[in-house]
């Protein structure tokens, strides 16, 4: 039986640690049958315990000890490495913001101390990361050369890439994608990182993999629309994505008539500041990020398939507090810590950390056009 040590924020109810621990504690549905991972959660390090903390009720339930310091949790009170994997899980909790409105979560900090610890033990385990490496490139970057340097196997991101799709799209390897598209709802540095990631796992299956991303904007209000006069992104592509959501607002909600929200007008109505994410990428592929509160509540995609034409999918969001997209995740977890190998690239999650990043700053820095030769990250998924 694996033994698993935890390294949260905060560990509460519906945080990403009770969603993701407790799945590994008691269970979770699994292609229709419930599913016990033969797996232990045996040590647990927390940051932070606000009102309502869990960490202790969980650790006397299930038998676990929480350590006051990550060294402590991975060598579970001993002198040496005592598990066979790592879960890092840094959301949520009272962490400040830099000036470009990230949160500083200390995933980077968590992990570098995992990497001290696989180090001196001279024996290293599976980690998986949850959502982005860290606010910083640079410092997702290093998490990621530390896995290839001690050969460890990593796997980090969200739940977006593996949750149901409706309808169940796949795109085909090697396809020529033309075009792409997001709409995505949410707050920024947080809600945009799922829709950006979501949005990678559809196009890295192009032609020749991920090659890199050489330029990014990040555009706000008025001008949003501006440029789709413009045709920087595509009408047909936002219509075709808005189709698939099953949470349009506007008229849809107040009397219930369906309603093509980008022809009849009530786009600008419904979304008092629109924002709009440029990504140009190092094979000459341009696609786009809308962030469209208001419109909806939904993640969908859309994108232009040469032979294909417009394939277009909404990225399944069950609702509280079960969340069962998070067991869709749970088992990726899984399947990582039992094979030592990663389901999908980690590079899927660098680069996309990156590619926030840098549009947060374009933002702060004027909403200017910003070359990004650091985010030269290239790479294939598996067939």
């Amino acid at each position: 039986m694996k033994r698993i040590a935890v390294v949260a924020t905060v560990y509460r109810y519906l945080s990403h640690a009770q969603h993701i621990v407790d799945r590994f504690l008691v269970g979770y549905p699994r292609d229709g049958r419930w599913h016990r991972p033969d797996m232990k959660v045996v040590s647990l390090f927390v940051d932070q315990k606000p009102e309502g903390d869990q960490s202790e009720a969980r650790a006397k339930e299930f038998g676990f000890q929480v350590y006051p310091t990550i060294a402590e949790a991975l060598r579970c009170g001993g002198d040496k490495l005592a598990v066979d994997a790592v879960l890092i899980i840094g959301e949520h909790g009272n962490y400040p913001r830099n000036d470009l409105g990230q949160v500083l979560y200390p995933r980077y900090e968590f992990f570098r101390q995992c990497v001290e610890v696989f180090e001196k033990d001279g024996r290293a385990v599976p980690v998986y990361n949850d959502k982005h490496l860290s606010y910083s490139f640079e410092k997702a970057k290093w998490m990621v050369d530390q896995s290839r340097r001690l050969k460890f196997p990593m796997l980090a991101g969200s739940s977006l890439p593996v949750t149901w799709r409706l309808p169940q799209i796949e795109l085909p390897p090697g396809c020529q994608i033309e075009d792409a598209l997001m709409v995505g709802v949410g707050g920024s540095d947080a809600m945009d990182y799922h829709a950006l990631e979501a949005m990678q796992c559809m196009i890295e299956r192009r032609r020749g993999g991920e090659s890199g991303v050489r330029a990014v904007q990040l555009i706000q209000g008025d001008a949003v629309w501006r440029a789709g006069e413009e045709g920087r992104w595509s009408k047909q592509l936002l219509t075709a994505a808005l189709s698939r959501s099953d949470t349009p607002q506007g008229y849809t909600v107040t009397d219930g008539r369906t309603q093509d929200m980008l022809a009849n007008g009530e786009l600008p109505k419904l979304v008092k500041n629109p924002s709009a994410y440029f990504i140009e990428h190092n094979d000459g592929l341009k696609t786009t990020l809308l962030m469209l509160n208001g419109a909806l509540q939904d993640y969908n995609f859309a994108g232009r398939v040469k032979g294909l034409g417009v394939q277009s999918v909404q990225f399944l969001l069950t609702p509280e507090p079960n969340v069962t997209y998070s067991a869709c995740l749970v088992s990726k977890i899984e399947e990582l810590f039992e094979t030592g190998r990663a389901p999908y690239p980690v590079e899927r999650t660098l680069i996309v950390s990156g590619i926030l990043e840098s549009c947060l700053t374009s933002k702060a820095q004027g909403q200017k056009r910003l070359e990004t030769p650091h985010l030269a990250v290239s790479y294939r998924v598996a067939r």
